[in-house]
């Protein structure tokens, strides 16, 4: 629970998550350490102004934003090495995520001061467990460079590397999301599995959950995109052709493969894990059952071969 009022903060740097739409996900402690810190640390005073208000909080704010942050750390970094208390915020989530923070943190921690996160709400976290995919393993990986050719380079080195099924997150803005995903289509194929997660925690929040060419339709067929958006992927590893390149991507793992997993993931039988991913693909599930009908074929003959092999 927070300490009352009347308790003095520990001295040190308090990285303190903000809320990224629902000024009702602040949490308690990052209120407590508002009220009882020296200064908070913005990425935008004028933004952070806004919370303070609205919860009438009259700590003092200062700039520390990805233009003067190493400037910053320096003025910082001194008040906390005299006993300073300073909290550290992002416009939005967690700092030093995608946003400015973690040279200060880093630079807090060489110089000997305590460093004590106050957990909240993140994007990348809040899009990963309502998005359907797997979350054993995940991996976030920011912004995607915003030209074409650097991207769609990062996202055919990513499917080289892959070599462990993961979920993988970035951040994209809403003008950039139809072509990210026409490059994932192409790059890992129109049945890779994806989820693109807009304006989370706000009124419009909305999720797009299916194959990369299903969300590439249905973002396409509007106007206007708006909102902060993240993007998930269900990477599989690729199946490369000799020039190191992804051939076709999530497309290419066999039907029966696929079938099993999402009967293990979600615990149904053969025939609803088909109608699912007759619906991800696209396909009607006759088409879809003649093609798996049609690869344990494939199976069953090579099997007999080997047997009449050996």
């Amino acid at each position: 629970m927070p300490a009352s009022d009347e308790t003095p903060l520990a001295p040190g740097l308090y990285l303190v998550a903000t809320p990224i739409g629902n000024l009702g996900d602040i949490t308690l402690r990052a209120l407590d350490v508002f009220k009882r810190a020296d200064r908070i640390a913005c990425e935008d005073t004028r933004q952070t102004q806004k919370l303070l208000n609205h919860f009438q909080i009259a700590t003092p704010t200062v700039s520390c934003h990805q233009h003067n942050e190493r400037r910053r750390a320096i003025e910082l970094v001194d008040a906390l090495k005299a006993g300073g208390r300073i909290a550290l915020v992002s416009d939005a989530g967690m700092p030093g995520i995608s946003d400015p923070g973690s040279w200060l943190a880093a630079e807090a921690i060489a110089a000997g001061v305590p460093v004590i996160p106050i957990p909240g709400a993140n994007a990348a976290l809040c899009a990963l467990v309502a998005s359907g995919l797997p979350t054993a393993e995940f991996q976030f990986l920011g912004f995607l460079p915003e030209k074409a050719g650097a991207r769609r380079s990062r996202l055919e080195d990513l499917a080289v590397e892959i070599t462990v099924p993961r979920t993988i997150i970035f951040y994209e803005a809403p003008h950039r999301i139809v072509e990210t995903l026409a490059d994932l289509e192409s790059v890992w194929g129109p049945g890779l599995r994806v989820t693109v997660a807009r304006e989370l925690t706000k009124i419009h929040e909305e999720f797009v959950r299916g194959t990369v060419a299903f969300a590439r339709q249905q973002l396409t067929a509007r106007d206007r995109i708006r909102g902060e958006i993240t993007l998930l992927i269900e990477a599989l590893p690729q199946i490369c052709n000799h020039a190191g390149t992804p051939s076709g991507g999530a497309a290419q793992e066999k039907i029966q493969d696929r079938i099993a997993r999402l009967q293990a993931e979600f615990s149904i039988d053969e025939k609803e894990a088909l109608k699912r991913l007759a619906r991800e693909l696209g396909q009607s599930k006759s088409e879809l059952y003649r093609e798996l009908q049609r690869e344990r074929a494939r199976l069953n003959t090579g099997s007999r071969s080997t047997r009449k092999t050996l």
